[in-house]
């Protein structure tokens, strides 16, 4: 049983009304967050249309302001958004869903100018206005406003989505739009994309300047401006054209030069397939290249690939798709092309190819390469097996490839991890990086504990003796050996 200090409804409500409405007053007074959710509370109980009068209030408030929104404020204003969002949909919702209705297009419509004061990085922010979507969905969908209505007040965002906060209301508004809501709202961004750009009153503003083959040339701010208008009606037309099933709709907004970029040729690949044209998925797919084999091993376009390798097999032509994921795999070590070559081998041919793949990645003149493979197939013995053969060429600058390596072989080849982590410590000091002492104390720090599990160090100096020459080579690098000191605590 809770002892009745406890903090819970069940002791509250034992204090009293008197001397809990005391306490409120008490802690609300530094408080406009609390003061607004109990003023809030106050009205609902007076009546429904108080309550949506105070978060109209509010709201009103919210898009009248003007300051920047810094990250210490963020979250109070998230807080702010998530109650009143809560306020509009489960408090006035239950009794009036047409009133939360409204309030919930206002809600959104604060979306813009809260943006454009505040850094989203995190995308928090749209994130709240997406969830706010969701609720106006679910309550247009009950209440099921006329369709050419609904697109007016969708319309009405969408022209103002210019930091992406709406990409997706097309999408979650879809089943109450329904087919003529969906024709409406083409209709519109049809129209918005026909008018012409109105010329600019006075002085053009230059933002930058290009790099044309002709030299460079200005950037303007109403070029700028229109661009990002027609990606947002372009963006909407097709999410219009997928939740129709309409490939061509789908293509039909991608410029040719665009549909020459590989991920946006894997799209419509893959839509093209999903409606049973896999030739046509290919010919999109050699809108990028024709032939497949070209592709950069430093550039991996991991989407086209997919694309490529789901038509090649749509097509039946299953044997010119296993070449390619050979291919992949001779030209880049790529460790998950080879398991799925290797997944569609008969039985009793896998093992050998297995094996004879993965010593010909034991063959590779760049070991960094052959040890990030390794670290990924896993294979952890050819891994420590490939670190002592190639004992003085590891790269500490290259930490992205051994500090995953060195990780994963700690548990059964201490002796190969802890060489990993003396090429990185050893770079690090020698070049005095002093951005990465925290990582080189904590791999130094994982060397002593692996040393205990060691008993012949070959080569290396035992841990102890390779301490102290760190100590009189790099001394004075005291930045280090404080994130040491750190590390031991």
């Amino acid at each position: 049983m809770a002892s009745r200090t406890t903090l819970n409804a069940a002791n509250l409500e034992a204090l009293g009304a008197e001397r809990l409405a005391k306490l409120l007053m008490e802690v609300s007074a530094g408080s406009a967050t609390l003061k607004r959710r109990i003023r809030l509370e106050l009205a609902h109980e007076a009546s429904p249309q108080s309550a949506a009068h105070e978060v109209r209030k509010r709201l009103t408030a919210i898009a009248n302001g003007r300051s920047r929104i810094g990250w210490r404020k963020r979250k109070d204003v998230l807080a702010d958004l998530e109650h009143q969002r809560k306020a509009i949909v489960e408090t006035i919702g239950a009794s009036d869903p047409a009133e939360a209705l409204d309030l919930l297009w206002r809600y959104l419509a604060l979306s813009r100018g809260l943006l454009e004061r505040t850094d989203d990085g995190s995308g928090t922010v749209t994130a709240q206005f997406e969830k706010a979507a969701d609720d106006l969905a679910e309550i247009a969908g009950r209440l099921k406003p006329p369709p050419e209505q609904l697109a007016g007040q969708v319309f009405s965002l969408l022209s103002e989505n210019e930091h992406g906060q709406h990409d997706r209301l097309v999408a979650t508004l879809a089943p109450a739009l329904g087919p003529a809501g969906l024709k409406d709202l083409k209709s519109r961004l049809t129209e918005w994309r026909s008018e012409e750009r109105a010329e600019p009153k006075g002085e053009r503003r230059i933002l930058g300047y290009a790099l044309d083959p002709s030299g460079p040339r200005p950037v303007y701010a109403d070029e700028i401006s229109d661009a990002s208008r027609m990606a947002r009606i372009d963006g909407a037309l097709k999410s219009i054209a997928d939740i129709e099933g309409d490939v061509d709709a789908f293509i039909a907004q991608h410029s040719a030069l665009q549909r020459t970029i590989p991920r946006i040729a894997a799209e419509i690949a893959t839509r093209l397939l999903a409606a049973g044209r896999p030739q046509d998925a290919l010919h999109a797919l050699n809108e990028v290249l024709e032939d497949a084999r070209e592709l950069s091993s430093q550039f991996v376009e991991t989407e086209w690939e997919d694309a490529y390798l789901a038509t090649l097999e749509a097509l039946g032509r299953q044997e010119e798709a296993q070449d390619f994921r050979w291919h992949c795999f001779t030209a880049r070590l790529d460790a998950d092309r080879l398991k799925a070559f290797i997944a569609k081998l008969p039985d009793f041919e896998d093992v050998e190819t297995e094996e004879a793949a993965l010593n010909r990645v034991l063959t590779q003149e760049d070991p960094h390469d052959a040890l990030a493979f390794f670290t990924a197939w896993p294979d952890l013995k050819r891994a420590a097996r490939l670190v002592e053969r190639e004992a003085g060429r590891w790269d500490g600058d290259l930490y992205e490839i051994l500090t995953p390596a060195s990780e994963v072989l700690e548990t059964h080849h201490p002796l190969a991890a802890t060489r990993l982590k003396r090429a990185m410590i050893d770079l690090t000091l020698e070049a005095a990086k002093s951005s990465r002492y925290r990582h080189a104390a904590r791999h130094l720090s994982d060397c002593a504990r692996l040393a205990a599990r060691i008993d012949d160090f070959g080569d290396m100096a035992a841990h102890d003796e390779y301490l102290a020459g760190l100590k009189i080579r790099h001394g004075r690098k005291h930045g280090f050996w404080k994130r040491l000191a750190d590390e031991a605590r």
